[in-house]
């Protein structure tokens, strides 16, 4: 994969010659041709990752039940417009204006999350440790117990006896999918797609930005 010039200043840190475009066309299995698009600057590390089908999409939700541990390798799609939802832990990410695609499964989906919990728990232990000597702080403790539940809840999907979870991915743009027989696919609804973020602008170039 060659590296093509892109002639506009970087959108983080302005400087001029240093974004470059790399597109890669692949196939996915039952997601069909897509082409992978990152830009990126030599000069501050940005970079932004998307995913674009070969053939056009319509906005949907994919929503696969892990029940079974088999299904924490079901292969997922996520562009930089989808809303990830898991909603028997009340935790959603959605796509901010930095926001990259990715292909991974839903193990590796779990890790992100899991990282986001555990980054949130140490902030609140550090902040509990520092106050000890104002008193007990119950609500404090009260969020940390949660985060470890939840924690619990999504180390245990191993396990035969685990409880099940629901992953949801939601795309106003339709570029992302599970990839599992038992995934459902359905249409956003005409309020998800009022209130459901984009994620960045998509790169677009004219001709003659084109180095």
């Amino acid at each position: 994969m060659e590296e093509q010039d892109i002639n506009i200043p970087c959108p983080i840190c302005t400087l001029s010659g240093q974004v470059k475009m790399i597109a890669h066309v692949d196939e996915i299995p039952y997601f069909g041709e897509h082409t992978q698009v990152t830009i990126l600057c030599h000069d501050c590390g940005w970079r932004q990752t998307d995913f674009i089908p070969a053939e056009g999409k319509k906005a949907g939700a994919w929503t696969l039940r892990v029940d079974e541990p088999s299904k924490l390798t079901a292969r997922v799609v996520r562009s930089s417009s989808c809303t990830v939802h898991i909603p028997e832990l009340d935790l959603q990410v959605n796509p901010g204006s930095n926001a990259t695609g990715y292909v991974s499964n839903i193990e590796g989906v779990l890790k992100r999350f899991k990282e986001i919990v555990v980054m949130v728990l140490r902030d609140l232990q550090g902040d509990l440790e520092e106050n000890l000597e104002a008193g007990i702080d119950s609500e404090t403790m009260d969020q940390i117990a949660r985060l470890n539940q939840i924690l619990q809840h999504m180390e245990g999907l191993d396990q035969d006896d685990a409880s099940p979870l629901s992953i949801v991915l939601l795309d106003p743009h339709g570029h992302s999918m599970i990839m599992h027989p038992d995934a459902e696919e359905r249409d956003l609804t005409p309020e998800e797609l009022r209130e459901l973020p984009v994620g960045p602008d998509p790169a677009v170039f004219s001709a003659d930005e084109m180095a």
